[in-house]
């Protein structure tokens, strides 16, 4: 069964008895991690009872494949539904999960967590679990859209904050990496607030750091500057932090948005200060120079095609069987070598 990102959390709240196998896979290990407890919770209760969970390796359920089988039939002692945990799985995990949904023995829910396994057409471990009527297959991708901004109202309305609008499109940019550090995060901002209930701009900034978003703003800015060398670093960080080819192509959209709108701004006659107030989310007080140096040295129509060849890429990126990686990296190297920030060897026009 394919669960669809609405009702993802409301799964793992609350598992059907039918469901015996989820898969909770993707980038945002934070938001697997969060969701795997979520349904040992549902199924267990507040106490990790240890006759009722088992949490195995999948090394030793590749060296033997009947561990999985047996720990999956066992009756809990104490009397109750038990759950199997694996962590850590890939795609030649499918090898044994194929056998293991044909037999399905006991009643036990099998939580299975994995990393970014690829699309479900070339994951066969994905199409097993989406396949098959007792199993169900949850993506974790990274907090974006409304997910990111009804976590941070979920978060601080539960201490009884809420955030100001600029507060709020701040915490909005500067999180979102990881589902466990934007909690992390918005925690620290909790205990920071102390008596007060109203956040501000001025104490989102001093207390969340641009954790989430600081190799994808060094990608924007690469970009943004024409530095194709810082680019290749930044890119490779990035992928490295497991962000998804298309989560860097937008990240670079809203950045280039960002200096169309303020670009228009100046060639419109207006002040620096009030084409930078304008903008939402607001920019970041230590990138504030390189933003207006860059919103100065591109002109709206480049930035305009600028924007035109980040969504062919986006969308030739979710075209089945094409490199995303390459693609993303083909079309931020274009536009940064063809940037007007960049600076040319003396003599070359």
């Amino acid at each position: 069964m394919k669960v669809q990102p609405a009702r993802a959390d409301a799964l793992c709240a609350n598992p059907d008895a039918a469901l015996r196998v989820l898969l909770l896979y993707g980038p945002d290990q934070g938001l697997v991690r969060e969701r795997a407890r979520a349904a040992t919770r549902a199924v267990l209760g507040a106490a990790d009872d240890p006759f009722r969970l088992a949490e195995l390796m999948p090394k030793q359920v590749r060296d033997d494949p009947a561990l999985l089988t047996d720990e999956a039939a066992a009756l809990a002692l104490t009397g109750g539904r038990r759950v199997v945990r694996l962590r850590d799985l890939t795609n030649d995990d499918a090898k044994w999960l194929e056998p293991f949904l044909a037999a399905l023995p006991g009643e036990a829910l099998v939580v299975l967590e994995a990393g970014d396994l690829g699309s479900a057409r070339s994951s066969k471990l994905v199409r097993l679990a989406e396949g098959h009527a007792a199993a169900a297959a949850v993506a974790c991708y990274r907090d974006e859209g409304r997910d990111l901004p009804r976590l941070i109202d979920e978060v601080l309305g539960a201490a009884g904050l809420s955030a100001e609008p600029d507060a709020s499109a701040y915490l909005a940019a500067n999180l979102g990496g990881d589902r466990l550090v934007s909690r992390s995060e918005l925690d620290k901002l909790v205990t920071y607030m102390g008596g007060d209930t109203r956040v501000g701009l001025a104490e989102a900034a001093a207390v969340v750091g641009d954790t989430a978003a600081l190799s994808l703003q060094d990608v924007a800015y690469a970009v943004g500057r024409g530095d194709a060398a810082a680019l290749e670093r930044a890119l490779a960080r990035s992928f490295d932090e497991g962000t998804s080819p298309v989560g860097v192509l937008r990240a670079v959209s809203r950045h280039f948005q960002q200096l169309h709108l303020a670009a228009a701004g100046l060639a419109q006659g207006r002040d620096a200060e009030g084409v930078l107030r304008q903008m939402r989310p607001p920019v970041f007080w230590k990138v504030k120079e390189a933003f207006l140096a860059q919103a100065r040295a591109w002109p709206p129509a480049w930035l305009g095609r600028a924007l035109t060849r980040l969504l062919e890429a986006e969308a030739a990126c979710k075209r089945s069987g094409l490199p995303e990686r390459a693609v993303c990296a083909e079309a931020l190297l274009q536009l940064a070598r063809n940037a007007p920030t960049r600076r040319r060897a003396p003599g070359r026009r």
